[in-house]
């Protein structure tokens, strides 16, 4: 796209001193606290996972207590999905959706700070409900009934949490929503959007369609609990299934909304990096919108094992089995973008790629659990687990270390250390298969999930698993060491740092972006 104006706000005016990050309202600003935050809670949550490794690392129970294992189980789903993935992706939005639409800011600056703030308060409410009489929440991150209805205060701090971070999501959506739709720069037509603003448009409808309802979910919870209701208790006739209905309508577009930014942080990466346009612009936007709407209409196969009617898991199964055509629509067009390209592999196209290779593993075994005799088979083992694992940390986490590559000589102005980055790469693909693929044999070999202690013919796969997970969880601290690295004594960026980037905030702005970007607002061509 061709950049008429090449004005920008140079006269920079930085607030400075601690006040400066507390009530800033620069979408900057507020993109790296989510980012830096969102790491910090990664590594809580990996503290976490390396506890539950360490424990299954032989049989027997070595250093974690039963319900202190399922204790970390719980709180470690819900940290990594709430706190690590999410609030990454609402960082990148705050950071990059102005800067590529050509807006001057978030369309509602102050709220954008709140929706911020509040996540600090709900990441110590999790972690300090370790420390409260009858310790945090252990019934699994999806909290069913009966077990959430009868723990301690620690699944009341877990619930409020819930509230206080769906609160969070929705206004952030809000602001995105807004931002996309009435700030763009002139002659930005919606389908000229880069895809990322695209993802994160339908991502965040996604999050106002069903944030309000685990907010409802937790609600029911809390009175049940507290207020003598029965909505889940069978025995006040309630139903203990309505639960897992009402939680997993939120929970399976849930999954989608950290999944599709990452789809769109890799439409980016790629065309940069293979020097040629997209393939396929608008199949992907309509690919990415049938992915949101099928996602909100196959909630229950999550529940093959409910003793749901024959033709109620016949629907979900089918409906479930059809999210793959769209998925293999984007593949298709990323193979596409990178054939007969001039492609160059930096850290940010390694990435890309080996996401595109994992999250492809994820998906063909999405599929086999979307098979309700096979899922029956392998529901609550290893299995699933493995399967989640794919999608959600070699697809969600891939992209935002990727993103994080890609976009930070334009954040800081400076380049990291190409080889650093690659090592980095290597490291996390290697260890990450090593902890996880393993877990597909001990699901099909039968071993359950959330178990802190396991019968002997598991446990040689166990310790491979265990050391992957360490190994990955200790290549992270050297991300943490290359970003600082960047940061404090990186070469100086070009202002278009990557040869084959067309989206404004490489074209129209220098690097490091302005305190202000965009005041005189760009013409696109």
């Amino acid at each position: 796209m061709a950049v008429v104006q090449d004005v920008h706000g140079h006269h920079d005016h930085h607030p400075t001193g601690i006040m400066r990050w507390i009530t800033t309202t620069n979408h900057k600003d507020i993109g790296t606290m989510y980012l830096w935050f969102s790491f910090t809670m990664f590594l809580v949550g990996g503290f976490l996972a390396m506890g539950i490794r360490a424990e299954l690392f032989m049989p027997g129970i070595q250093i974690l207590e039963p319900e202190l294992f399922n204790s970390f189980t719980t709180l470690h789903g819900l940290i990594m999905v709430f706190g690590a993935i999410m609030p990454a992706f609402v960082g990148l939005a705050n950071w990059q959706v102005p800067l590529m639409v050509g807006a001057p800011d978030m369309a509602f600056a102050r709220m954008n700070n709140w929706s911020f703030w509040l996540l600090p308060v709900a990441g110590l409410l999790l972690i300090s409900s370790f420390f409260v009489p009858g310790g945090a929440a252990a019934g699994g991150w999806t909290f069913y009934p009966p077990l959430s209805t009868q723990g301690g205060i620690g699944v009341d701090m877990m619930i409020f949490a819930i509230h206080i971070l769906g609160a969070s999501s929705i206004m952030g959506a809000i602001n995105i929503i807004t931002t996309i739709l009435n700030m763009r720069a002139p002659g930005m037509t919606l389908m000229k959007m880069p895809l990322f603003v695209w993802t994160w448009l339908i991502t965040a409808y996604l999050l106002v369609l069903v944030m309000p309802v685990l907010a409802g979910t937790v609600t029911m919870l809390l009175t049940d609990r507290h207020f003598g209701t029965s909505f889940f208790n069978a025995a006040g006739g309630g139903d203990p299934v309505l639960f897992q209905h009402i939680f997993w309508f939120f929970g399976h577009p849930e999954v989608y909304i950290m999944i599709l930014p990452a789809f769109g942080i890799v439409s980016e990466i790629i065309p940069t990096f293979a020097r040629k346009p997209l393939f396929g612009y608008s199949s992907m936007v309509y690919a990415t919108a049938s992915i949101a709407i099928l996602s909100c209409v196959v909630w229950a196969h999550h529940m093959f094992t409910v003793g749901m009617p024959a033709v109620g898991q016949l629907f979900f199964m089918y409906a479930t089995m059809l999210i793959a055509v769209p998925t293999g629509v984007k593949v298709f067009n990323w193979t596409a973008t990178m054939w007969r390209g001039s492609m160059t592999f930096e850290t940010p196209m390694l990435f890309a790629i080996g996401f595109i290779f994992l999250f492809v593993i994820g998906g063909f075994s999405g599929v086999i659990c979307a098979i309700v005799p096979i899922d029956i088979q392998v529901q609550d083992t290893y299995y699933v687990i493995a399967h989640f694992h794919y999608v959600l940390v070699s697809g969600a986490l891939f992209s935002i270390f990727g993103a994080v590559y890609y976009w930070l000589p334009k954040w800081t102005g400076r380049m990291y250390d190409e080889k650093l980055g690659k090592l980095h790469f290597w490291l996390s693909m290697i260890f990450f298969n090593m902890a996880f693929f393993v877990q597909h044999f001990l699901g099909l070999a039968g071993m359950p999930r959330r178990i802190p202690d396991y019968s002997l013919q598991f446990a040689d796969f166990n310790m491979i698993s265990s050391i992957g997970a360490f190994g990955f969880g200790l290549t992270q601290l050297f991300f943490l060491y290359i970003v600082i690295k960047c940061i404090r004594s990186g070469e100086k960026a070009a202002d278009k740092t990557w040869e084959g980037a067309t989206t404004l905030e490489w074209t129209a702005l220098p690097s490091p972006a302005p305190y202000h970007s965009f005041e005189t607002p760009p013409v696109v061509k």
